[in-house]
């Protein structure tokens, strides 16, 4: 009865153990929290998937040259729950999404609001 005892528990703190890094994995370090960018484009891809739904943006820059935004979102379920589906956005249509940009100057943000879909505002 010792043993199996023993087996158990060590099977949870290894399956707990091994958990740890799917917390980290959600967190928002890699994003300045403290900006917002309104990426104004085309849509270019749209992916419904987990573990995030992400969609794709050609935007133009200052300069006029096109930057390749690719913004995050949470995961369909919780998406699902804002009112998105698998078809809110798709390729061409011309949007504009507030995101928290990456910290490193790469076009790659966060989803964090307001959403403008061929002129129109999303309301689910």
């Amino acid at each position: 009865m010792r043993n199996k005892v023993g087996a158990i528990s060590f099977l949870l703190v290894a399956f707990l153990a091994a958990s740890l890094p799917l917390l980290a994995h959600h967190g928002n370090a890699s994003y300045d929290t403290e900006k917002t960018v309104t990426v104004k484009g085309t849509v270019t891809e749209y992916i419904w998937a987990n573990p995030h739904v992400f969609v794709k943006v050609d935007a133009k820059d200052e300069s006029g040259n096109t930057v390749h935004w690719v913004i995050e979102t949470q995961n369909l379920v919780q998406q699902s729950t804002l009112g998105w589906t698998n078809t809110t956005f798709k390729p061409g249509d011309q949007v504009e999404i507030e995101v928290t940009p990456a910290k490193v100057g790469r076009p790659i943000g966060r989803f964090k609001g307001r959403i403008v879909i061929n002129g129109q505002p999303f309301k689910p």
